[in-house]
């Protein structure tokens, strides 16, 4: 079991920016995963939207978010940030941070098959 825990989220207003993180107690290495960002909103499947590789050289995003939003990590800190931009009414969704053991350094999938998950963090863009 990996405890991933979200946090970040709020409301916020149309055009405006967020920054989430995805962190692990001290005794979980968050550098052996791989971890991906994903989201939900009301009605509509869970969408991949981010992933970053465990040394933090490789990123990928989906088609929906690419030059909003920027993932990225800090093994020191057991962390991984997902700073979003340019928010809209289509990013509203529960947010959620997944991980993969993987046997890969510097590559990362989005359609992975993740193994642990965070409970999320309710992310509103609203005017």
């Amino acid at each position: 079991q990996l405890p991933l825990v979200e946090s970040g989220g709020g409301l916020v207003q149309p055009g405006g920016s967020l920054r989430l993180s995805c962190a692990v107690a001290s005794g979980f290495a968050l550098d052996r995963y791989s971890i991906g960002w994903f989201r939900q909103a009301p009605g509509k499947e869970r969408e991949g939207i981010s992933c970053i590789s465990r040394d933090g050289k490789s990123t990928n995003y989906g088609d929906s978010v690419k030059g909003r939003f920027t993932v990225s990590r800090d093994n020191a800190k057991n962390t991984v940030y997902l700073q979003m931009t340019s928010l809209n009414t289509e990013d509203t969704a529960v947010y959620y941070c997944a991980a993969d053991l993987s046997w890969s350094f510097s590559l990362c999938r989005i359609d992975d098959s993740w193994d642990y998950w965070g409970q999320g963090t309710q992310v509103t863009v609203s005017s």
